[in-house]
């Protein structure tokens, strides 16, 4: 089968692909869509450490094919979206309802691929850049039907990570004004989030002016090109703010702009060693930096519920009483491909952007950004977050 590889010094597109048959509590997925997102190309750069060779992907959704003994909540047939979450189920973390912190979830990569003779690694417990992948159970969730893959595919990473935040970590609440700095997949999330939780200000930042479209309609209230601006809108500061880009000066600029009582939380990703630095005092008004893996979720439970708001988001745009006038969804083939053709990158076949996309007009409200399928002949999309 075809799969995506880093081998530690470049991607490419391989046809010698092999998976390996689901164990006990695990399931094979086929991959319907994949979303690229930066973590991937942070593997590729060396961001993120991570042994080689290893198939990439991490954001997917697809059908499953087969399940191991034991598995029950999900049978051969089932539309799934995928998280990353490979937690064990029964050490105290998962017992109080924070799996995200299940230390069998991290650092612990598997290698359920083979080339030839060759094991290979599978990225982040997912491997979404190949045709088929092996899960846990816990990690396959079940989805309707009617959800376009390529719209559940974001679920698994960038909508669990960025609306998670803003209602798992940070719990906004009605009435509260937000700041998200970085409007990649990720922080497009954020916003989203922020909308849902009734955030009554809500700011986006990016130095790219272009990306001020998007952010409105995921929520954004005030679009700035700069930091610097934030406090001529929120001049005591903000609630809440949430860095999606990982630098170190957007770090500081996040605290710095807090109201009392606020809170930073940081959600991009800096190389390992970075080091960021603020005002001891300036937290002393209760204010906090809070950090925040794959948006606090319990994918099982969040998966379900985002579904579920996507589609009564999109019915609504489709039949509401303004219906001519409301967003539809993204037209199939929009920045995709078939599983059947090659994806097109730079020179080795890196699955990264290789140039412009397209967002629908008016997307719908709902849990989608621009997206990829594995295998696809479209465009890739640009690195979210």
């Amino acid at each position: 089968m075809r799969g995506v590889v880093f081998d530690g010094s470049q991607v490419r597109v391989v046809d010698d692909l092999a998976v390996r048959e689901p164990g006990p509590g695990e399931v094979l997925v086929a991959i319907s869509a994949a979303g690229l997102c930066h973590s991937d190309l942070s593997v590729v750069d060396g961001t993120i450490p991570f042994p080689a060779p290893v198939v990439l992907g991490h954001e997917g959704a697809g059908v499953v094919e087969a399940v191991g003994a034991g598995v029950t909540h999900v049978a051969p047939g089932d539309h799934v979206a995928l998280s990353t979450l490979a937690n064990c189920g029964t050490c105290a973390e998962c017992d109080r309802g924070r799996p995200t912190m299940c230390r069998q979830a991290i650092g612990r990569p598997g290698r359920p691929f083979t080339r030839g003779s060759e094991a290979v690694y599978q990225f982040a417990s997912n491997s979404a850049f190949a045709e088929r992948t092996v899960v846990k159970a816990v990690q396959a969730v079940r989805i309707p039907a009617d959800i376009p893959p390529a719209s559940a595919a974001l679920i698994g990473c960038g909508v669990l990570t960025g609306v998670g935040a803003v209602l798992n970590r940070a719990r906004v609440d009605r009435g509260d004004s937000v700041v998200v700095i970085g409007t990649g997949g990720i922080g497009l999330n954020v916003l989203q989030g922020a909308r849902l939780a009734g955030a009554l200000r809500i700011v986006a930042v990016d130095a790219n002016p272009a990306k001020e479209e998007a952010a409105r309609r995921f929520g954004a209230t005030d679009f700035l090109t700069s930091v610097e601006g934030v406090r001529e809108l929120l001049p005591t500061g903000a609630d809440h703010t949430f860095e999606c880009v990982g630098r170190v000066e957007l770090i500081r600029a996040a605290v710095d702009l807090l109201d009392r009582h606020g809170q930073a939380v940081l959600l991009g990703v800096p190389p390992a060693t970075a080091e960021a630095s603020f005002l001891v005092s300036s937290l002393y008004l209760d204010k906090s930096v809070l950090g925040c893996r794959y948006g606090s979720s319990r994918p099982q439970r969040d998966i379900a519920l985002y579904a579920a708001l996507y589609r009564t988001r999109r019915r609504a745009a489709w039949h509401g009483p303004c219906s001519r006038s409301r967003p539809r969804s993204p037209p199939p083939g929009t920045s995709a491909g078939t599983p059947s053709e090659s994806p097109r990158g730079p020179a080795g076949g890196a699955a990264a952007s290789t140039g412009p996309y397209r967002i629908p007009p008016r997307g719908p409200p709902g849990p989608w950004t621009a997206r990829w399928t594995p295998g696809g002949g479209g465009r890739a999309p640009p690195a979210a977050g």
